[in-house]
């Protein structure tokens, strides 16, 4: 297990806001590098903010974190990095690898990279990455999946609600 001291630099005992200096740090034994560089936020497809300059709201639920029995609301991107069971509507939603969303969920665009169970409503696209794997009610507006994803259940092209329409169209 690394130390605090060791993984985020050791202060000098004079100088208490002494900044982390990441080749003063290499003590641990097997450590061969240390990045200079900030970590950087995963690439992402998630279209721009119309605009305004605003992010919009973003609901992270990290790893290890299980969030169960809820309704997710007024969420403009929702990043999926642990386990969620909830419904959803929602702008963009991302699934990573080791992520997993179990429920309901309306969403204009989605990235799936790990896990999905439920009824899905894709509004605009749906992605399905190699690691991916999509099951259920799945509606979708347009479709991509890479080589190695998953998709399996009651899968149509189109939104509920364009199914409602066509459905109400044909009885009038």
């Amino acid at each position: 297990m690394l130390r605090s001291e060791t993984l985020f630099g050791k202060r000098d005992s004079n100088s208490p806001n002494t900044p982390f200096n990441a080749s003063n740090n290499l003590t641990q034994p097997g450590v061969s590098s240390v990045s200079r560089t900030a970590p950087s936020a995963p690439a992402s497809t998630t279209p721009a903010s119309s605009g305004s300059g605003e992010m919009g709201s973003k609901l992270i639920v990290g790893p290890n974190i299980k969030l169960k029995g809820v309704e997710i609301n007024d969420c403009d991107t929702l990043v999926v990095e642990g386990r969620v069971e909830a419904t959803i509507d929602s702008r963009v939603i991302q699934i990573a690898e080791k992520g997993a969303f179990k429920g309901s969920a309306e969403i204009d665009l989605a990235e799936i990279r790990g896990d999905f169970d439920g009824d899905l409503t894709v509004r605009q696209k749906l992605v399905i990455y190699s690691s991916g794997k999509v099951s259920g009610k799945i509606r979708y507006g347009k479709l991509i999946i890479e080589e190695g994803g998953q998709l399996s259940g009651d899968v149509q092209v189109g939104s509920s609600a364009e199914q409602r329409e066509l459905l109400q169209a044909k009885t009038a």
